[in-house]
């Protein structure tokens, strides 16, 4: 199925279900809907970050969480996670949920389940969806959040400042 066909369940801003579209209708139209980031860390605290591939349709060839994507029909948030780190890291890791992030703009509109994990494996990145990734230490992610000149998703840095935030509490 192409991407912009496929269907998705909207949400309204309390995150209950109020009907399905199309995935490039609801990202046209700015529809509330579901979607999962996850944050794969290794043995040494450091963060891997992917660079989205140049024919997506939003935020090409920009830096992202780990691994994130949309919540299909009837899935649930942790199924959602599951399926996407398989997808786009090739990685079976048990997942923590770290928080939720409420549709916003900045979420794209996306009720955003994070998960996080540890891996003592290499990801083996989907070439269909992700340029390259590297695993990022602490500072070296504040870095690249703080270089005017870097392209970062708005949803790479709402999901590890929430991240921060559980981790501190």
């Amino acid at each position: 199925m192409i991407e912009a066909e496929e269907i998705l369940e909207v949400f309204d801003r309390h995150n209950r279900l109020v009907g399905q579209a199309s995935r490039g209708s609801i990202h046209r139209l700015g529809l509330r809907h579901r979607s999962v980031g996850i944050l794969v860390f290794d043995g040494s605290g450091r963060l891997y970050v992917q660079l989205r591939q140049r024919h997506k349709d939003r935020y090409p060839r920009h830096w992202d969480t780990s691994a994130a994507g949309h919540v299909s029909p009837g899935e649930s948030y942790a199924a959602a996670a599951a399926r996407e780190l398989a997808e786009e890291l090739g990685l079976q890791e048990d997942l923590s949920l770290v928080g939720y992030l409420t549709a916003s703009a900045e979420t794209g509109w996306e009720h955003v389940a994070l998960f996080q994990c540890q891996t003592a494996v290499a990801p083996a990145p989907n070439p269909a969806e992700i340029e390259m990734g590297r695993f990022l230490a602490p500072a070296e992610l504040q870095r690249l959040f703080n270089d005017p000149g870097a392209a970062v998703t708005p949803s790479l840095r709402l999901c590890y400042r929430l991240w921060q935030e559980r981790r501190r509490s």
